[in-house]
């Protein structure tokens, strides 16, 4: 570590002001700090002492985010065998899913960071630790079966409309990662639908199946929930999806992880589920009785199950730039977000994973519900204080 750090500081000069790489200060300040921690500490003025600052914050989510993505790769290559009527070992299934997922990774993370490193040397400022995590969330909402080219365009559309824009990491007003997402869901539907999201690269004296299906619980539960997955399988993920979002397990691994660390809300996760539940439960009394396979009929806890719901509660909604701040605020952003998720699947087919428009929508909404939540609670002290 001192040869490293003697080999850094041999040539910082040449990228401090007045060195020939001048320009190039703000990509040299970043691999610096991503190596090593700031010498520099604050000198005046009073300021609050937290270990977490925003690069451990960041690596914290990281953290979390593996369990999503190893049983993703595993289950990519698990969906990829079974579709051909194989039997193979994990190992095999996860090494599958191995060659199929980095791909993807590598493409958003190089693609993604070199925008954010030639904005930040043509703007002057520093790059920030906000694309570490959203170029691991932009793979993993994706199918395995998207062109790489996508998801380079897709982190471009990103980092530019969905932060740059706005002045950079901690200024975005919607979740970067889903504003890529959705980007690619309007702009190229027939790729990011649900329909077929199984890798088929050809397998030697093996054929598809018969009876194959490509169509995920998404598509499924609105012809007929009944013809859905168990749900232990959808539980433990063991059907088609985007890369990390089939394993509700694996997701609630990582919400306990920001939980105790305090990176993401609780209070957001819990309303999210409390809101999907409640309007699935409602639903279900107004259902039509004469039609037993409609998608009002499924039942209200199936929709924590499908798609990237749990994903999107973890991950997603408790984004801490682009969602609610006030205590209160988080009850009711998160309600909504569960409420408009199974509105959105169950009335409009034509968007069956609600919950990536249900978070952007929020997004949108959250600093006016702190504004309302704020003057409520202005207007009741001023009561208060007219009482005394």
């Amino acid at each position: 570590m001192k040869l490293l750090r003697r080999l850094v500081d041999s040539v910082k000069p040449h990228f401090s002001k007045g060195g020939k790489f001048e320009k190039l200060h703000p990509a040299f300040d970043a691999f610096e700090t991503f190596l090593f921690v700031p010498a520099e500490t604050t000198k005046h003025g009073v300021h609050v002492r937290d270990a977490m600052d925003m690069k451990r914050t960041m690596f914290t989510v990281i953290i979390a985010l593996i369990p999503t993505l190893l049983f993703g790769m595993w289950n990519v290559g698990h969906q990829h065998y079974l579709a051909y009527g194989m039997e193979v070992s994990h190992i095999d299934n996860f090494m599958f899913g191995l060659w199929k997922v980095m791909p993807i990774v590598i493409v958003s993370y190089a693609v993604g960071l070199g925008v954010e490193f030639a904005f930040a040397v043509l703007k002057g400022h520093q790059v920030s630790e906000g694309y570490l995590v959203t170029g691991l969330l932009i793979p993993l909402t994706m199918p395995v079966t998207v062109p790489l080219w996508m998801v380079a365009l897709a982190a471009i559309f990103c980092t530019l409309i969905g932060k740059e824009i706005f002045g950079g990491t901690g200024m975005n007003f919607m979740n970067p990662a889903l504003l890529a997402r959705a980007f690619l869901f309007f702009a190229f539907p027939a790729y990011m639908s649900g329909d077929i999201w199984t890798d088929l690269s050809p397998e030697a004296g093996h054929t598809l199946v018969d009876a194959y299906s490509g169509a995920t619980n998404l598509v499924t539960f609105d012809a007929d929930y009944t013809q859905m997955q168990s749900v232990s399988d959808m539980f433990w993920g063991f059907e088609q999806g985007s890369i990390g979002e089939t394993s509700v397990a694996a997701c609630l691994i990582g919400a306990f992880i920001l939980i105790v660390t305090g990176v993401g809300s609780w209070k957001i996760i819990v309303s999210m589920f409390a809101g999907a539940l409640l309007m699935g439960l409602a639903l279900n009394g107004l259902a039509p009785a004469d039609v037993p396979t409609h998608a009002m009929h499924t039942p209200a806890h199936y929709h924590w199950l499908i798609g990237g719901f749990a994903f999107g509660a973890v991950y997603m909604a408790t984004d801490p730039v682009s969602a609610a701040h006030t205590e209160t605020g988080k009850w009711i952003y998160g309600l909504l977000i569960g409420a408009f998720t199974v509105i959105l699947r169950v009335f409009n087919p034509a968007y069956p994973e609600g919950v990536m428009l249900a978070i952007l929508l929020m997004n949108v909404f959250a600093p006016l519900i702190d504004h309302i939540v704020v003057e409520r609670h202005i207007k009741r002290r001023m009561r208060r204080m007219k009482t005394i």
